[in-house]
């Protein structure tokens, strides 16, 4: 075990040591904001396994933190492990530094500590030049408090965290005050009931068609489900009925159950017992969360339900219903993004996009979630996964399925599968066909080794685990990337043929990329009729452009986007941030138009429907995203814009307005 001091040689650049409590175990630092920490050149070359700490940050908002690790010739962390802690409350941070074999995307958050997410390569100590722990940019310089530092072997027995209430008993943020914050449980009911009495049935706009669609635009017969059409250049969505139709609206349209409590009870103001029989029914024990290597089980309580319930009372369900159908076709909103409860689709008469409820695996992975696509154990999965869409195949609500959402081992930008497969001691189905691709392009070995630069003895060789072998030569990385593609023909091919087998009528709408880290992940575009991504920006039109330029020859769908403040409910902004719940709205706007204004851009989700929860919802995201708060209260000055860019996002998408130009002034996102 080591213990680690602070001192003036590890300050990062712009970090200033502001003081030391009188026991010297903690150090009290001011972060620039343009981001600041640490150095720790013991993480190099260490043995023990955690790097554990006390850390406190000053402030009334969340902060979000790295352990950068760097190699030689590398600008940019080869490998990070980020997490996020709560403003104001003193915790315990255990990082588990086995985690630079990149073995996981997300692993377990200890309690006291936000989620978790590692990014980047897997990397070797030796390989190592610099290590740093440091806070992301900010909006302003950031006080923090780090203190007992140790590299160790045992994980730590106890996450002590301070005994104080930070969620009032309608599940809000205590620490906070914004308009439309509810106080008590009688402002809880009589909102609620006021917002179910304004609930419209139809959308409010004359030449919108009984499914969202435009009535100033009749682009085929319809079809009675939904399609894509490309009309001079422009791709657009048609609904049932043939009318033009761009895709709006919110993911995870539900009543949120995953306010995670188990180890921070005490920070709730109210929390029944989980055999009262009230409020039973809004407890979940996720036991998917609590297998290998986690050593927490992931409970939650819904404030949402609870709420819900004691508005409405035993119908809160069909109540919620149609005030939630209201409140969003009133904003002009026409699609459920995914996610959504399906006991709304086809009875709520908004049209709705899903995904696969599973997404076929083997069980020898290649990497993370890559499963092994050559198996005959994959295809009979996948025509397994597929049945689960035959109950909804006449459904002429549903606008078209996800095979899947942000595949793990996608986020490790210019990932070479083919070199993970050969990493892999498994002697997979990927591998024989590797080996046997190898064999019938160089037909001997003395052929390969010539090109690849080696003196293997054979192709058995390849059996064996090898590292990197796309480094070896100019050959070997054509070959690795040729082999790589056809693995990804095969990822979204066999899929894609069950699913339509078990259904002809709908849209495959893609694999909703977290983002093109590799070019070579358009492989196989064929096998969809929409391309779908996720982004995050102030902007889309680069991200779309992105995939037109990469050859992709299909309308874009965005799967997720989305906006948060400082200034109401949780207090960490998400992935893109704005300073007020009105910056939100006018940041909406400008990017939904800007989407519809692009040649392929057919629709963007917005996530989410409501705010995480304050304190983290399962993996401990706890941001402000929602265009209504945990009360099912909308934030006004959002939805108003929401309503804005819907009246007009039809003449925007066919060239006969400009999308706005008004911007939301941007900060520095605070998420993890």
């Amino acid at each position: 075990m080591q213990n680690l001091k602070i001192t003036q040689e590890r300050l990062g650049e712009g970090t200033r040591l502001t003081g030391q409590n009188v026991e010297g175990t903690a150090y009290e630092l001011m972060l620039p904001k343009e981001g600041g920490g640490i150095l720790l050149p013991e993480v190099m070359t260490c043995t023990e396994r955690y790097l554990t700490f006390f850390l406190k940050v000053k402030e009334g908002h969340s902060m979000a933190f790295n352990l950068q690790l760097f190699v030689e010739g590398e600008e940019k962390p080869a490998f990070l492990i980020r997490f996020g802690i709560l403003g104001g409350i003193r915790a315990r941070i255990c990082l588990d530094l086995s985690l630079m074999d990149a073995r996981l995307l997300f692993p377990e958050s200890s309690v006291g500590q936000q989620k978790v997410v590692c990014h980047g390569r897997r990397v070797e100590k030796q390989e190592l030049v610099r290590a740093e722990l440091v806070g992301l940019p900010c909006f302003h310089d950031v006080a923090a408090e780090i203190g007992e530092l140790v590299l160790t072997d045992e994980y730590p027995e106890e996450f002590p965290i301070p005994d104080e209430k930070l969620v009032d008993e309608l599940g809000q943020n205590r620490k906070k005050e914004w308009g439309g914050k509810l106080h008590g449980v009688e402002e809880l009911k009589a909102a609620l009931n006021e917002q179910l009495l304004l609930a419209k049935k139809d959308y409010p706009f004359a030449d919108w068609s009984h499914y969202g669609g435009w009535k100033g635009k009749k682009l085929t017969k319809g079809t009675g489900y939904f399609a894509s059409c490309k009309e001079n250049g422009k791709w657009w969505l048609v609904d049932p009925e043939g009318y033009a139709f761009f895709s709006m609206g919110p993911d995870c349209v539900n009543v949120n159950r995953d306010c995670r409590v188990d180890g921070i009870e005490k920070w709730m103001e109210w929390l029944p017992a989980k055999d009262d029989p009230e409020y039973a029914d809004c407890y979940n024990v996720d036991e998917r969360r609590a297998g290998k290597d986690r050593r927490r089980t992931c409970t939650s309580f819904s404030f949402g339900q609870a709420n819900l319930y004691r508005a409405f009372g035993a119908d809160w369900y069909e109540k919620w219903k149609t005030m939630t159908a209201g409140q969003l076709k009133s904003a002009g909103m026409n699609t459920l993004g995914n996610w959504s409860d399906e006991k709304l689709f086809g009875t709520t008469q908004i049209p709705y996009v899903t995904s696969l409820h599973r997404f076929p695996g083997t069980q020898d992975m290649i990497f993370r979630d890559f499963p092994d696509v050559f198996s005959e154990e994959y295809e009979k999965n996948a025509e397994i996964c597929a049945q689960a869409l035959a109950g909804r195949k006449d459904d002429p609500y549903m606008i078209g399925y996800f095979l899947r959402n942000e595949p793990m081992w996608a986020f490790v930008d210019n990932l070479i599968l083919a070199d993970e497969v050969l990493y892999n001691p498994k002697r997979t189905a990927c591998k024989e066909a590797l080996i046997a691709f190898l064999r019938e392009k160089y037909g001997t070995i003395d052929a390969l080794n010539e090109a690849y630069g080696r003196t293997l003895a054979g192709f058995e060789a390849f059996y064996e685990p090898l590292k990197k072998v796309s480094e070896w030569s100019g050959a070997a990385l054509e070959d690795m990337k040729e082999f790589s593609r056809r693995m990804l023909r095969a990822y979204v091919g066999i899929v894609s043929k069950a699913c339509r087998k078990v259904d002809p009528n709908h849209m495959i709408l893609g694999m909703r990329w977290a983002w093109i880290s590799d070019p070579d992940l358009v492989t196989g575009w064929e096998n969809f009729d929409v391309f779908s991504i996720n982004c995050y920006a102030q902007d889309p039109t680069a991200a779309i452009q992105n995939t037109v330029d990469l050859g992709v020859d299909l309308p874009v769908m965005i799967g997720e986007f989305h906006f948060g403040a400082l200034d109401a409910g949780p207090e960490a902004t998400g992935l893109e941030g704005v300073k007020t719940q009105a910056d939100r709205g006018v940041a909406y706007r400008y990017y939904c138009e800007r989407a519809a204004a692009h040649p392929n851009g057919v629709g963007c989700h917005y996530f989410q429907y409501s705010d995480q929860f304050s304190l983290g919802r399962f993996d401990g995201e706890n941001y402000n995203i929602g265009l209504f708060d945990i009360c099912f209260m909308p934030y006004t000055e959002m939805m108003e814009q929401v309503k804005r860019c819907a009246q007009r996002v039809y003449l925007v998408a066919d060239g006969s307005e400009e999308p706005t130009t008004e911007r939301a002034e941007a900060i520095p996102m605070i998420a993890y």
